[in-house]
């Protein structure tokens, strides 16, 4: 092999290995190439995330108030039960005393 034939298979080595290097990079951007329904797609996903986000937000505030006017109630309820019990204790207290009284009226007659 002479000098010239050496640089021909050199060039024809190396343009083979730039066609298939273009090859496979043409062919990797062909693969993972994004496309305008892709974007479109994503721009949507991404306003239905937000959308959800802020119902989730909204949720948990309602959730929050609610549970803040229950525990409001629960207190209220709680605190008029306590004065019907002590109500209750007086009555029965009184009732005790006059019960007392007459047992006691009633013996003394």
């Amino acid at each position: 092999m002479n000098g010239t034939e050496f640089v021909f298979a050199t060039a024809a080595i190396l343009f083979v290995a730039f066609m298939a290097g273009w090859f496979a990079h043409w062919l990797i951007s062909r693969i993972t190439r994004v496309t305008r329904s892709d974007m479109d797609d994503l721009d949507r996903m991404a306003q239905e995330l937000h959308q959800a986000e802020e119902a989730r937000d909204q949720a948990v505030t309602y959730m929050q108030q609610r549970e803040a006017e229950l525990s409001n109630r629960l207190a209220q309820t709680e605190a008029e039960l306590n004065a019907a019990m002590d109500g209750l204790q007086v009555a029965r207290t009184e009732s005790e005393e006059l019960r007392a009284y007459i047992e006691r009226v009633n013996q003394a007659s």
